[in-house]
């Protein structure tokens, strides 16, 4: 499946773009909870289309946070991979599922999601400077976490960072910088998986995705760095503000849709 691009309609694909590269790197999301909404609302994309040309954007998007994290010794590579590995698997089956899940219903049961992670950021300030070891506990719970963001890549067209962020930050202690690190390290096979199954589908728009991607390389770096220039306190209610601006967004759109869809 294609979208029609114009002149206005690629202008509003960069400029998509370099608002959600800048959240990428702030927040450690692959800016997927920005593209799906905005390509819906302001360029007309089917739901599913939407989801899909988003996970492909967030490919190239998710690579440059990497490298702005890594720069700074923030990324945790071995517990990166281990999502990974989980998110892969989960990743082909969120787009298994995408055809068949009322989107209505995930909307809301996504929103309802955030709504419960806002309250627990408020309740877990994360220190910074303290190293995560991953032993066989934690990383059997972050192949667990790996799965279900995958899963939720693939239907919701998001990298899963806005789930394993705030997991990493409140379930296994990490620095709020190394989470959104390793977060956007998981996203690159994840996208790139979530992509395969979607191509398939012909659930992606390979130029929407493009231009999404290739704009929010652009600003990424910059949202990594104000990330690191404000404290965790301050950092949590910034992302906290964000997740309360998606989930509104997610319920309004899902109220709207007709029950069944």
């Amino acid at each position: 499946m294609t979208h029609a691009h114009g002149t206005r309609s690629i202008l509003l694909h960069l400029g998509v773009g370099l608002l959600a590269g800048a959240l990428s790197g702030m927040f450690g999301v692959g800016g997927g909870t920005v593209i799906v909404p905005l390509l819906v609302l302001l360029a007309a994309y089917p739901q599913r289309l939407a989801s899909g040309t988003s996970l492909a954007a967030i490919l190239p998007t998710a690579t440059v946070g990497v490298i702005s994290y890594a720069l700074s010794g923030d990324v945790q590579w071995f517990a990166g991979i281990i999502l990974a590995a989980g998110a892969v698997i989960g990743a082909q089956g969120g787009t298994w599922l995408l055809p068949r899940v009322p989107v209505r219903a995930l909307q809301l049961t996504f929103a309802g999601f955030l709504a419960v992670v806002v309250v627990s950021l408020f309740l877990v300030i994360p220190s910074r400077g303290e190293p995560f070891d991953v032993t066989w506990i934690s990383g059997a719970g972050l192949v667990a976490l790996g799965l279900v963001t995958g899963v939720l890549a693939g239907l919701l067209g998001v990298g899963g960072g806005i789930v394993v962020v705030p997991a990493l930050i409140l379930l296994f202690g990490t620095s709020d910088l190394i989470a959104r690190g390793t977060s956007l390290l998981m996203m690159i096979p994840t996208a790139i998986s979530g992509t395969i199954g979607n191509l398939r589908r012909h659930n992606v728009d390979l130029a929407g995705a493009a231009l999404v991607g290739v704009a929010a390389c652009t600003t990424t770096a910059l949202g990594a760095w104000l990330a690191k220039s404000i404290d965790p306190l301050t950092g949590n209610i910034v992302f906290a503000l964000f997740l309360v601006f998606i989930a509104t967004q997610l319920a309004v759109r899902a109220l709207r849709r007709p029950k069944g869809m």
